[in-house]
């Protein structure tokens, strides 16, 4: 292999002028040859300490203060000291300029796996997914943090610490439930957002909820009130964005606390594509960094030594426990997605005929990073898989379906194999675990008893017979009544639509309230 540029570092060590001649040979091969599209790059350099601070408030550059944060620190900080965890090699943010990360203890060739990694491999899926696109305002963030961070001191100053951490506290609790799952929705512009909450502030301190001026006070009953189908219109029900309808129709909140819900609403609003993407967004940016890293050594921009510390890295990165492993607990997003790109590689390069008959749109086109670049944009994980997962990969991940239902005398049994009808269905069963609308609890407020007592009632339907955990659902249904201010109800009913259990919380005087 011969040598056709200057190598970009000697050994380990590296100075800030080395990191841009990295950043600039990694870009000169996401841009011309793999076809990238890009954020401007933001690099930091930062230690330690400050890598676990970053932990501590779930990645982002700023952040309002929680006591949540402080802890998640305190528990990450032992555990590092003592060895009993590692830190991230980078932290990314999906933001325009992409703001990377570096941890200043890397080695020159780590710093230029994670530059490959992030800045170009994480940064691209950040831009073209289209769930980021849908749902995310990289040019918006960062100001609206700012705006955040601001807006709680402020509140702190006014309202007093406690009663804007228990406001937070069930925020934070019912974070999950703050989202808008379904297309259709107006993008959020987080650029306009501070201006708008001015406004919208006044306009709230000076006007009364006309829902509830108008709620009866005596034993009568209107007729009207009590039509069900107008009173859920009013309220905009049935509604699963719990933060959304306690913003805008809890009696009680003040101004200031239905703004904090709109703030954790937003912020969890921007972290839903990433949930959704594990998989992908890791594959993507394992497949870029490798693809990068090996085209420098070829160019030799980095030595053979370089390289090998390299690959040491990158297969602990795609390191996948066999299922009796005691390290095992479940898929590595890293080494599923890694090779899953590398597969779809090899079918659109060299496909055999059972890659033919089982993805004919794209076996043997000789386009593969234009088919990659029109799956990263295009596809979920849960799509990603049910689509794109082969036969051979099943195979080599040793993949097969255990059917257990406890209803069932037959006990565990093995469901499906490695024959025709067996891989479609692993492949089906494994995309359901990845599939935001099966694995999350699809919990509903359906009614409030205007002429009663104002009662909240939610409705969860249950799927295959997974209900809620009692010991979480009574704290976070306690979070929800303190918000509501009145008693909160959940039942849980199975698809026949039979009450399986059912819950009850009370509000708790707190400061907020006072």
């Amino acid at each position: 292999m011969t040598a056709t540029a200057e190598p970009l570092f000697q050994g380990a060590d590296w100075d800030f002028l080395t990191l841009q001649r990295i950043h600039d040979a990694c870009e000169g091969i996401a841009r011309s040859e793999l076809g990238l599209d890009v954020y401007p790059n933001q690099i930091e350099v930062i230690t330690a300490e400050q890598m676990l601070d970053a932990y501590s408030s779930v990645g982002m550059p700023l952040f309002y203060k929680h006591w949540s944060f402080g802890k998640h620190f305190a528990f990450h900080e032992a555990s590092y000291r003592k060895g009993l965890m590692g830190l991230a090699y980078e932290i990314v943010i999906n933001s325009s300029p992409c703001i990377s990360y570096l941890m200043e203890e890397n080695t020159a060739t780590m710093q230029a796996l994670v530059i490959a990694h992030a800045a170009f491999g994480h940064n691209h899926f950040f831009k073209n997914n289209y769930l980021f696109k849908q749902w995310t305002d990289a040019n918006g963030i960062l100001d609206y943090l700012e705006f955040a961070k601001t807006y709680v001191a402020q509140c702190e100053e006014r309202q007093g610490r406690l009663a804007v951490e228990q406001t937070l506290d069930a925020a934070h609790a019912l974070m999950s439930h703050g989202i808008d799952r379904y297309p259709g929705k107006k993008k959020l512009d987080l650029g306009a957002e501070e201006k708008r909450a001015g406004r919208r502030r006044l306009h709230e301190e000076a006007a009364f909820n006309d829902l509830w001026r108008t709620v009866p006070t005596g034993p009568a009953k209107s007729d009207a009130m009590l039509n069900v189908e107008r009173r859920r219109k009013l309220l905009g029900l049935p509604q699963e964005n719990l933060l959304y309808f306690l913003e805008k129709t809890a009696p009680r909140l003040q101004p200031w606390q239905r703004e904090l819900l709109r703030i954790v609403r937003h912020i969890a609003q921007y972290f839903y594509p990433q949930s959704q993407t594990k998989v992908m967004n890791e594959g993507t940016a394992t497949y870029v960094h490798y693809r990068i890293m090996k085209r420098l050594h070829e160019q030799g921009r980095i030595s053979d030594g370089n390289f090998l510390e390299f690959l040491q890295s990158h297969t602990n990165v795609v390191f996948q426990p066999d299922f009796d492993d005691p390290r095992f607990s479940g898929f590595n997003p890293y080494a599923l997605g890694f090779a899953m790109m590398q597969d779809i590689e090899r079918i659109v390069s060299n496909p055999d005929d059972e890659d033919r008959e089982w993805f004919p749109e794209i076996a043997g086109n000789g386009d593969v990073m234009g088919v990659l670049r029109n799956i990263w944009a295009n596809y979920r994980d849960e799509s990603f898989i049910g689509q794109y997962l082969s036969p051979r990969l099943m195979r080599h991940f040793r993949m097969f379906h255990l059917h257990d239902d406890p209803e069932e005398r037959a006990g565990v049994k093995v469901d499906a194999i490695h024959d025709e009808r067996g891989y479609r269905r692993v492949r089906r069963e494994l995309a359901k675990q990845y599939d935001v609308g099966f694995i999350d609890a699809n919990i509903e407020v359906v009614d409030v008893d205007l002429a009663g007592d104002r009662r909240l009632m939610l409705r969860h339907a249950v799927v295959k017979g997974a209900q809620l955990n009692e010991a979480d659902a009574r704290r976070v249904l306690q979070h929800l009544a303190d918000l509501w201010s009145y008693d909160v109800s959940l039942v849980e009913v199975d698809a026949a639509d039979k009450v399986l259990k059912e819950y009850v919380a009370n509000p708790r005087a707190i400061a907020a309230a006072a």
